[in-house]
């Protein structure tokens, strides 16, 4: 009784589309502030729903609730313009900073602390975001430098 080792997987269309998806998702997401983006949405996520949460479950009803929404709104907006204009990165990162810090007094703790503190550490990545610079290909030929023979010197003659 022999074991064969299992046969190696056949790489056919649908995983060849894969591949060249996930490639050019990640070359997409390394040329922009993408985790900045995803951090001020969750912050704006949690901000925005808190206040939609049942009544027993909420900490102030009223004015906070539509505080809260609207910190929510303007904190998803800001994380859709740092992943789709990563030019705007620095506007939007402090705006999202400056509400998260605004949803504190003005929505349920900042969404219990949660929300506040991912919008505010979502909007300083975007500020310090820095595009990657493309890398220098190395030549493959060695730069060669020609040989400097020394000058002869007198051999005696005057």
């Amino acid at each position: 009784m022999t074991i064969e080792p299992p046969s190696e997987p056949t790489e056919g269309p649908t995983r060849g589309r894969t591949l060249r998806a996930r490639r050019a998702f990640r070359h997409w997401r390394r040329t922009r502030p993408f985790w900045a983006a995803v951090w001020t949405g969750l912050g704006g996520f949690v901000i925005l729903f808190l206040p939609l949460a049942p009544l027993g479950k909420i900490l102030q009803v009223g004015i906070g609730g539509i505080a809260g929404m609207a910190g929510g709104v303007v904190l998803m907006a800001m994380a859709l313009l740092i992943l789709l204009l990563p030019g705007q990165r620095h506007t939007a990162g402090v705006i999202a900073v400056i509400t998260g810090v605004a949803s504190f007094p003005l929505s349920n703790l900042g969404g219990l602390f949660v929300g506040m503190v991912l919008s505010v550490l979502g909007g300083s990545m975007a500020f310090a975001w820095l595009p990657e610079k493309p890398t220098k290909r190395r030549r493959s030929a060695r730069r060669i430098r020609p040989v400097e023979t020394p000058l002869p010197t007198g051999s005696g003659s005057a």
